[in-house]
């Protein structure tokens, strides 16, 4: 199999790369398929996905069998700035994608976010949950999956929430570097989600490409928190003295004026996984503790 993924050095980039040359991921092993697989990991340095006939060049040089978008613009604030970068980023390098893929048989997988969905609620939310992002990284996303249902016939849309791997930018570093400059710093407890791991969602997104069950998938750690409760939780593994104090997202968003609206409740329920390959994701605590303990192997 050929396996091409774009946006390869970002956390998740990494993860897949990893998984697919050891053979194994945290919580489990992938097949010998996946493991033999031909990898073409592409960062925007080798393709940038926002031009067609570069997508349409490297793909047809390389003709993948799937193709895997790790690829987008994530800055949530950087976003309502530049509205048009995160369009041809998040909306137009999915479509680009989407057609060409569809041109050459192959498999397409999308990573997708929770803030297509509002953010209010209190119960987690399926995939057959209406979506209405009210953030404009959340509405380019959205785009990116219409773009990718409207091109492509052979498709994996995997929506997933507050992500951090080994490598790049996440909460998980920052909260640790804060921690170690900060004796204290506030922390939004009133916005609920699941922490994920970076790891297991490449290893289910490896899973379902072995397969053709297409379609819409949630894919986090399971179990919700706040802001707040992932932050402490990574000062007590992160063994940090800095104090979180809550704080409650209008408080935060007097501190910081221009920062983007983020969903207050955007937990998703894997109900697709469940339903189709299996659902092996770890509880949100589980999956960090053992992020902690595989730190130094890094």
């Amino acid at each position: 199999m050929k396996i091409l993924i774009t946006g390869s050095k970002g956390q998740l980039g990494n993860e897949l790369q990893k998984i697919i040359k050891t053979g194994e991921a945290e919580i489990g092993k992938v097949s010998k398929n996946i493991k033999n697989s031909e990898v073409f990991a592409l960062d925007v340095e080798e393709l940038d996905i926002t031009k067609l006939e570069d997508v349409k060049r490297v793909l047809n040089e390389i003709k993948p069998d799937v193709v895997i978008n790790c690829a987008a613009a994530t800055n949530v604030d950087g976003c309502e700035s530049n509205q048009d970068l995160a369009f041809k980023i998040n909306a137009i390098g999915p479509r680009n994608l989407a057609i060409v893929c569809e041109e050459i048989g192959a498999k397409l997988v999308q990573v997708s976010t929770d803030y297509v969905f509002s953010g209010v609620g209190e119960m987690p939310l399926t995939e057959f949950d209406l979506t209405a992002p009210y953030s404009v990284y959340g509405k380019t996303k959205l785009k990116g999956e219409e773009y990718v249902r409207e091109f492509s016939s052979k498709y994996y849309i995997v929506r997933t929430a507050w992500l951090y791997g080994y490598v790049g930018k996440n909460f998980v570093y920052t909260m640790m570097n804060l921690g170690a400059q900060k004796e204290s710093l506030s922390v939004v407890n009133d916005q609920l989600g699941n922490p994920t791991n970076a790891n297991d969602l490449a290893y289910h997104i490896l899973k379902l490409i072995e397969t053709d069950e297409y379609g819409v998938y949630h894919c986090t750690g399971k179990g919700e928190c706040s802001w707040y409760d992932f932050a402490t939780e990574i000062m007590k593994l992160a063994e940090r003295n800095c104090k979180v104090n809550p704080c409650t997202s209008e408080e935060y968003k007097n501190m910081y004026p221009n920062s983007a609206k983020r969903p207050e409740y955007s937990s998703l329920d894997n109900m697709m996984l469940r339903c189709t390959v299996g659902d092996e994701m770890r509880d949100w605590k589980e999956a960090l503790i053992s992020f902690f303990q595989n730190l130094s192997n890094q």
